[in-house]
């Protein structure tokens, strides 16, 4: 049998994870705060970071890029579409299958936003020392593998 969680451990964790969401909004706030001036979701954002950073990819590597549902992100994909900002291409092995392309404007976009869009998250986390960056990002990563579904 594993550990009994008691009553305080609730509270704690419960007061933990508070922290942890208002932080995470706050955070997601400010950084991605200038988004609005281009008329950019933080999907859309994350779509074009993606293509840009990682290149063409499928429409699920992308969902799973920035952790979307398949679902969710051909609503997205679509509406960057209409803006010209990717295109999507046949698969000439899986013709029912796309890869999803930046165009020139999606990229010179991208180009455009993304330094300053680095520069505020290094700016927002500079309230850390780097040491505590490092703690954080191994308690997160701790944090989010223990909260995955597990697979058989």
């Amino acid at each position: 049998m594993g550990n009994r969680i008691t009553p305080d451990d609730h509270t704690l964790a419960l007061d933990t994870f508070i922290k942890l969401m208002r932080s995470a909004e706050s955070v997601s706030a400010a950084v991605h705060g200038d988004l609005k001036r281009v008329n950019l979701t933080v999907s859309q954002f994350g779509i074009l970071e993606a293509l840009y950073h990682l290149g063409p990819m499928m429409q699920k590597e992308l969902a799973d890029k920035i952790l979307k549902s398949p679902g969710n992100i051909t609503m997205v994909i679509n509406n960057l579409e209409k803006r010209g900002l990717i295109t999507r291409k046949r698969k000439s092995v899986d013709r029912r299958a796309f890869v999803i392309h930046p165009t020139d404007t999606g990229v010179q976009l991208i180009e455009s936003i993304f330094p300053a869009h680095a520069e505020t998250i290094a700016k927002t986390m500079a309230s850390l020392t780097n040491e505590e960056q490092q703690t954080l990002g191994r308690l997160l990563k701790k944090l989010g593998r223990s909260a995955a579904p597990q697979s058989d």
